[in-house]
């Protein structure tokens, strides 16, 4: 299964790094990155791939949400056929 993560908040040093091993941790593969720093702020998208006998896409929230905290930024993780549907016209 593929998810899209979106994470949004002011820079600072390793949002990337701890975003990226909790995805390791937990035995996601990311396929995409694209990521911005616009003055102070920092955006990224991943695309990423769930193996559901690996982790839950629950239990990757559940470990980004301590990430979001530690990093002060916000994290959004959603199925990609949700995420294609919001974003279609």
């Amino acid at each position: 299964m593929n998810a899209i993560i979106s994470v949004v908040g002011k820079d600072s040093v390793g949002i990337l790094s701890k975003v990226s091993c909790a995805c390791a941790d937990s035995g996601v593969n990311i396929v995409e990155v694209n990521q911005s720093v616009l003055r102070d702020m920092f955006a990224m998208l991943m695309l990423v791939e769930l193996n559901k006998d690996d982790v839950a896409i629950d239990e990757l929230r559940e470990k980004l949400a301590k990430v979001e905290k530690e990093t002060n930024t916000k994290i959004h993780v959603m199925h990609e056929d949700i995420f294609n549907s919001m974003h279609r016209i």
